[in-house]
């Protein structure tokens, strides 16, 4: 199987602190996969250090081979991984289309980033419709479309999402997925961090499951979403 992104024996420590302890990951080409976990697993530990923004104790970060371990982040962000952030940090006094272009930084091609405009304002039209509008006037629902809109702007070979469900009401949370799933669909590789097991299950193909640092379980998302366990852990047990 061709992976685009291969962690081995990872570890990373927050001073004394061992926040990830030793796992092993392998993210295939065009899927989704998704890492599971309660508050404090160490989910976003793992995006940030892929992404270069926590530095690593030891191990492996390999894209297509080539170790990218503490490499500074943009090396990482021009070796084509792009992370649309926990918290979605879009730049609030700048426009929708601003904020955009900032993904957009390191393309040299006009055409090519009027091409990513185009794809990005075909996968969420309120961004066109609110291509003037400043970005702290959008809901919260609108910035976490621009958030995902602004990390897919650089073509990226690899997309980091974290969280992107974090605090959106629920039918706002479904268009979400569906466009997560659209984008995938169309050959890009993602990775994903998400407390919304359920959801996230239903649209990846592969899922991994953290617990204080380690993974606790891993395998296909429609075999973990029939696990009686983890539902109990992690999607609420079923009702009687």
């Amino acid at each position: 199987m061709d992976y685009v992104l291969e962690i081995k024996n990872l570890i990373v420590d927050y001073g004394v602190v061992r926040a990830i302890k030793g796992i092993d990951m392998k993210i295939p080409k065009g899927q989704i996969v998704t890492v599971l976990g309660a508050n404090g697993a160490g989910k976003t530990t793992t995006l940030r250090t892929i992404s270069g923004m926590v530095k690593a104790a030891s191990g492996e970060i390999l894209i297509e081979g080539h170790d990218i371990k503490n490499k500074e982040p943009y090396t990482i962000a021009h070796l084509g991984i792009s992370q649309s952030p926990e918290g979605r940090l879009i730049m609030t006094g700048l426009t929708t289309e601003e904020n955009l272009a900032i993904g957009a930084y390191q393309l040299k091609s006009r055409a090519q980033i009027k091409r990513n405009y185009d794809q990005v304002y075909e996968l969420f039209p309120v961004l066109a419709e609110r291509r003037r509008q400043q970005a702290n006037t959008l809901s919260g629902g609108e910035q976490q479309m621009l958030a995902i809109g602004r990390a897919l702007m650089m073509n990226p070979r690899l997309l980091l999402l974290d969280e992107p469900s974090l605090g959106l009401a629920p039918l706002i949370v479904n268009n979400i997925f569906k466009a997560i799933k659209k984008i995938a669909s169309e050959g890009m590789t993602i990775l994903m961090v998400e407390q919304n097991a359920r959801q996230s299950l239903l649209i990846a193909d592969y899922a991994y499951v953290m617990e204080l640092g380690k993974i606790k379980s891993q395998g296909e998302s429609q075999v973990l979403i029939a696990d009686e366990n983890l539902i109990s852990a992690y999607l609420g047990k079923k009702k009687s």
